[in-house]
């Protein structure tokens, strides 16, 4: 069933979507893009939860002429992660508690360890649109076109600033 307002068409019926197939397709890659984002599993989860809570009372918004479910949750993501800094005022942080499984080298996941918290400090240092791209593509895995697709930037456009983006923490990296 399609609802009209003004000249757009909205879907109303919710059993055009699986709705829990693609809540257990996507969380996984919303989890991580948030994680990328704040640096902190708890907060992390809690950021993924009211990403989903909004889409599900928004789900009668979602419009499938004008794109991918995937690319209309990660808006909200995005939407969600930009409210979370702007009421916490902060920045991610680069301190998490390594967690070690049994039989695990330490020294190898203190290195580990070591090498996220340079990184965290390398993308804390970055613009938040910078922020933005590198946590979906690497914290989230989405493809280039998907990015495209969310951010409005051209699928070209997107590669080529990941790949600067890329270049310039690799340099910033043997800097350190």
């Amino acid at each position: 069933m399609m609802e009209f307002v003004g000249k757009k068409a909205r879907v109303a019926d919710d059993q055009e979507v699986d709705w829990h197939g693609l809540y257990l397709d996507l969380l996984p890659k919303i989890f991580h893009y948030f994680a990328y984002r704040v640096g902190d599993v708890q907060i992390a989860e809690d950021l993924a939860g009211t990403a989903f809570e909004r889409a599900w009372r928004k789900r009668n918004r979602y419009r499938k002429d004008l794109g991918k479910f995937e690319s209309w949750v990660f808006g909200i993501a995005r939407k969600v992660a930009g409210e979370y800094f702007r009421k916490s005022k902060r920045e991610p942080q680069a301190h998490q508690v390594p967690n070690i499984p049994d039989g695990h080298d330490v020294g190898k996941a203190f290195d580990e360890q070591t090498d996220f918290d340079q990184l965290q400090k390398l993308l804390t240092d970055m613009d938040q649109k910078d922020r933005h791209l590198l946590s979906l593509k690497y914290g989230a895995g989405i493809t280039n076109r998907d990015i495209a697709q969310i951010t409005g930037l051209s699928e070209s456009n997107v590669g080529t600033k990941l790949h600067r983006l890329v270049t310039k923490l690799r340099s910033e990296w043997e800097k350190t």
